[in-house]
C-alpha cells in the first residue's frame, strides 16, 4: 500500500453531470443556483456544461445560457466537456471558461461508437487534430483520458494491459507535440470498478509509468463508488471527480435508473476522517446536496447530507462531558 495522500484534490462535476441525464426540464437559473452556491464551499474546481449536441442531450441544450449566467467566485476555475472540435469552438465562444485541452481514448470500441460515433482509429486521429488545435489557439493540454478503463457493458471486461497501452498512446500524442500532461484520468464510466480492480489498473500504470499522476472518475451504480475511492487513496491517487449528492451518469453508458458518480460530500467526508485534507466546508457542501436535490426533485443517493458531519456531534459530546 502507497502512503495516503496528505491532500486531495477534486473536481465538482455535478452540475454538468447531473442536468445531462435528468429526465425532467431543469431551468437555466435553478442549474445557476447550485453551481454559484458549489461555488462557496471551497471546490477550486467545477465542470458546470457539456457542449454536447442537443438532440442527443437535451439537458445540455442551454449550456451557454448557464455559462453566461453564473457569478464566478475568485479562486474558482470553471470548465466545460466536449467531444470534438465543434464543442470546443462552443466552448471558447463563452469567453467565460477555462480552455483546457484533454487527449481522450476508449477503452471499449463499441462504448465509443455510442458515445461519439467513432471507432479507436478514428477516435485517435480526432485526437491528434484537436491538439493541433488547441496549439494553434494557444491553449495547454494539461491532462490525459481514458473512458470505460474498467469493464463495458457493451463488450465485458477490460483487460488491465489494454488500458496500459491505451495511456502510451495518450503520451505518445504528448510526446509528439512536446506535451508533458499533468495527469491522466481513468474513467469508471460503466461502473464495473471494484476495489480490487482499481488496485490492479493503478498499480499496473504506477509500475508503467512511475511519474505519471492519475485520477479517478468513478460511478457509483453498484454501490462502490466511496469503496473504490478508498481504494484509490491507499494506492496514493490525489485527484478525483465527484458529483454533488451523487448527481449523474452517462446517457450511453446503457444503464437504466443507475446511480451518478461517487458523492462528493460522501469523499469529502470520508478524507477528512482519514485526515487527508479537501480544502471544502462539509457543511456548505451538504447544503448544496440538499439543494441539487430540491432542484432535481426526487431523492438522491447521498448518504452524508442525510446523516450528517461528525463535527456537531462530536462538539455536543465535547460539552456534555464538561
Amino acid at each position: 500500500m502507497t502512503q495516503l495522500p496528505s491532500r486531495v484534490h477534486i473536481l465538482e462535476e455535478g452540475p454538468r453531470e447531473g442536468f445531462q441525464i435528468e429526465k425532467g426540464p431543469i431551468s437555466t437559473a435553478r442549474k445557476i443556483e447550485l453551481i454559484d452556491a458549489l461555488s462557496h464551499t471551497g471546490l477550486t474546481h467545477i465542470q458546470i456544461v457539456s457542449f454536447v449536441d442537443p438532440r442527443r442531450v437535451p439537458g445540455m441544450a442551454d449550456a451557454e445560457e448557464v455559462v453566461r449566467g453564473i457569478a464566478p467566485a475568485p479562486g474558482v476555475t470553471y470548465t466545460g466537456l466536449w467531444l470534438n472540435e465543434r464543442g470546443f469552438e462552443r466552448a471558447i465562444a463563452t469567453g467565460v471558461l477555462d480552455i483546457r485541452g484533454t487527449i481522450v481514448v476508449g477503452a471499449s470500441d463499441a462504448f465509443l461508437k455510442r458515445n461519439q460515433n467513432r471507432d479507436m482509429a478514428e477516435q485517435i486521429a480526432s485526437q491528434r487534430t484537436l491538439v493541433q488545435r488547441y496549439r494553434e489557439l494557444g491553449y495547454p493540454v494539461t491532462r490525459g483520458g481514458v473512458m470505460a478503463a474498467f469493464g463495458c457493458n457493451y463488450e465485458g471486461d477490460v483487460a488491465v494491459s489494454r488500458v496500459v497501452s491505451l495511456v502510451g498512446e495518450i503520451l505518445a500524442i504528448a510526446n509528439e507535440n512536446e506535451i508533458k500532461l499533468e495527469y491522466v484520468s481513468l474513467a469508471d464510466t460503466m461502473a464495473w470498478a471494484t476495489p480490487l480492480s482499481i488496485k490492479r489498473v493503478v498499480g499496473a500504470l504506477q509500475d508503467a509509468y512511475p511519474d505519471l499522476p492519475l485520477s479517478l472518475h468513478l460511478h457509483d451504480t453498484r454501490g462502490l463508488g466511496i469503496a473504490n475511492a478508498y481504494a484509490g487513496l491507499e494506492m496514493g491517487v490525489a485527484r478525483y471527480d465527484a458529483a454533488v449528492a451523487g448527481l449523474g451518469g452517462c446517457p450511453f453508458a446503457g444503464h437504466a435508473g443507475a446511480a451518478g458518480n461517487v458523492c462528493t460530500e460522501d469523499l469529502v467526508f470520508m478524507c477528512e476522517e482519514m485526515g487527508v485534507d479537501t480544502g471544502i466546508d462539509l457543511e456548505a457542501l451538504i447544503a448544496c446536496a440538499k439543494l441539487a436535490e430540491d432542484i432535481v426533485g426526487h431523492p438522491l443517493p447521498g448518504a452524508v447530507m442525510r446523516g450528517g458531519a461528525l463535527s456537531k456531534l462530536r462538539a455536543a459530546a465535547a460539552s456534555g462531558r464538561r
